[in-house]
């Protein structure tokens, strides 16, 4: 979950980030603020995310409502079944904690998922509510509400809950290779090679792309680095979707809501106006992109002036290739070709430019697929079949296909930003517990 961006540009005490396949050793933040449950969502094909997905709101937003929409895709856990498969919330078992309260790895029966014991069992995260946490309780709402309906490769599986008495829970899939900000920026993790880099940025593509693809969209509004879960393959999935909320309906051309989100993720045009709309979402993947290519956090608690913020210590950069070697990440070198570096260099500008400017998923999503692969930095003939072999979305007749080598830079002197000349944000940024 990310921290509440309030209009007046104050932010409250910070939350953490997704904790479900975190580790102890992970930072974890604190946060609390209102944030009422999106609509609640009747339908969405539960396997072939090619297809155009029906999504239907409800009208209304009670809580009953949404636990009743859900119930047909979701198991319903007693207190005690939790208890018993996380060895009664044994500290052994706590792999995170934050402000909706405390996650634990536990077992079930991997068929029938009841809470047994036996020789197929499958490995879960359970997530507990803290009994105060009135917010962490309307992001639980909002978790059943959208992954209770939402079925796709690149979205994390809900597989139950509990609602019992005061006690809220959720139950997940477990991903055992924790959340890509652990790989990317803790000590002591072995360096995520440019390949799996690339095959997490395409993942997470399509899940966005799903999302904003059904015939009723749905905004992320939290994209991060910590939200992104990887498995054993290091597939990626889509967690935490406590701030998503229902795209805009009929002619309507955004979301007028409370402004929620993370510093150095959120839409700078989102932040002072609150309309929200999937180009928000973009503009977050873009900043995930060059925290892919430079190996730096969004936000660098540790640097002062324009290198305190990803966003406006790289743009120069990112236009110009004779440049651009000097932000990449020095751990990935000899790993990606000259070309490759750059076209994702050019995408994540495209991302974080002007809203009317920014690409939608589907394209993001095309360009990204067709990669060079090669490794030499000097060949211009290198190869563009995908990166990843999974499917992916098709593209319409008429869908054109972004084109980043054509992107025409003029180092962005006019891109409006919420910042101040001296490269400091008007946001503080969060801390770490």
């Amino acid at each position: 979950m990310g921290n509440c961006i309030r209009e007046s540009s104050d932010i409250t005490t910070p939350y953490p980030n997704n904790p479900i396949g975190a580790t102890k050793e992970g930072h974890y933040r604190k946060r609390s603020t209102l944030l009422l449950p999106p609509p609640p969502i009747q339908h969405v094909d539960d396997d072939d995310y090619g297809k155009d997905d029906e999504i239907v709101l409800a009208t209304s937003r009670s809580e009953g409502d949404i636990l009743l929409i859900s119930s047909p895709h979701l198991k319903s856990f007693t207190f005690n079944d939790l208890k018993n498969v996380t060895g009664n919330f044994d500290n052994e078992n706590l792999i995170g904690e934050g402000g909706f309260g405390y996650v634990y790895k536990g077992w079930i029966n991997a068929h029938s998922f009841d809470p047994v014991f036996g020789t197929e069992t499958v490995a879960v995260a359970v997530k507990k509510l803290k009994p105060q946490g009135f917010q962490g309780h309307k992001e639980w709402l909002s978790e059943v509400n959208h992954l209770g309906q939402l079925h796709h490769p690149n979205l994390v599986r809900l597989i139950g809950y509990c609602f019992e008495g005061d006690n809220r829970l959720l139950v997940y899939e477990y991903m055992p290779k924790g959340s890509l900000e652990n790989h990317l920026f803790h000590k002591g993790n072995e360096t995520l090679p440019w390949t799996t880099r690339m095959k997490v940025a395409i993942d997470a593509a399509r899940g966005l792309t799903f999302l904003h693809e059904s015939e009723q969209q749905v905004i992320y509004r939290d994209f991060k680095t910590s939200n992104i879960l990887l498995d054993l393959e290091f597939n990626a999935k889509l967690s935490d979707f406590g701030l998503a909320k229902a795209g805009p309906i009929g002619d309507l051309s955004h979301v007028s809501t409370q402004v929620l989100g993370t510093v150095g993720y959120a839409a700078p045009e989102y932040i002072l106006t609150g309309r929200l709309t999937t180009k928000c979402d973009v503009y977050s993947f873009g900043v995930v992109l060059l925290e892919l290519l430079t190996g730096r956090r969004a936000i660098e608690v540790t640097k002062s002036g324009m290198e305190h913020n990803l966003v406006e210590w790289a743009k120069p950069y990112l236009g110009d290739r004779r440049k651009l070697f000097r932000i990449m990440d020095t751990k990935l070198a000899g790993q990606y070709s000259q070309r490759a570096a750059y076209i994702v260099a050019l995408l994540s500008l495209q991302c974080i430019s002007e809203p009317m400017f920014r690409p939608q998923m589907l394209d993001i999503l095309s360009t990204l697929e067709r990669l060079p692969l090669t490794s030499n930095n000097h060949s211009h003939r290198a190869k563009t079949r995908p990166i990843s072999s999974s499917p992916r979305l098709p593209r319409a007749p008429n869908q054109l296909v972004l084109s980043p080598l054509r992107y025409n830079n003029s180092n962005n002197d006019n891109y409006y930003s919420p910042y101040n000349t001296g490269g400091s944000p008007l946001l503080q940024p969060t801390q770490h517990y």
